[in-house]
């Protein structure tokens, strides 16, 4: 399943003023039924791009079609996303 711009949007949205909690995540897999949707640290993707930043985190895009989660920056290819929270002190990266 691609994420479509309007699932996107919605994601935005969650995020945006959301804090990259349990409750937020709970949320974005509420709207987006059927969508893998995992939460970290920012620390365990920090060599990796966000698709997207916020003030409390960043959206990771997965894709999961292969034996191999990787990250993508393809919404077309994407078949999950992880939220990484950011440090509490400072932001983040």
């Amino acid at each position: 399943m691609p994420l479509a711009s309007d699932l996107l949007q919605q994601i935005d949205g969650l995020l945006a003023d959301g804090r990259g909690d349990h409750e937020t995540l709970a949320a974005l897999r509420a709207a987006a039924r059927g969508l893998s949707a995992s939460r970290c640290d920012w620390q365990d993707l920090k060599d990796e791009t966000p698709f997207r930043s916020y003030p409390a985190c960043e959206l990771y895009l997965v894709d999961g079609r292969d034996h191999c989660w990787r990250i993508t920056d393809d919404p077309a290819c994407a078949t999950g996303v992880v939220v990484a929270q950011k440090a509490q002190t400072g932001g983040g990266k």
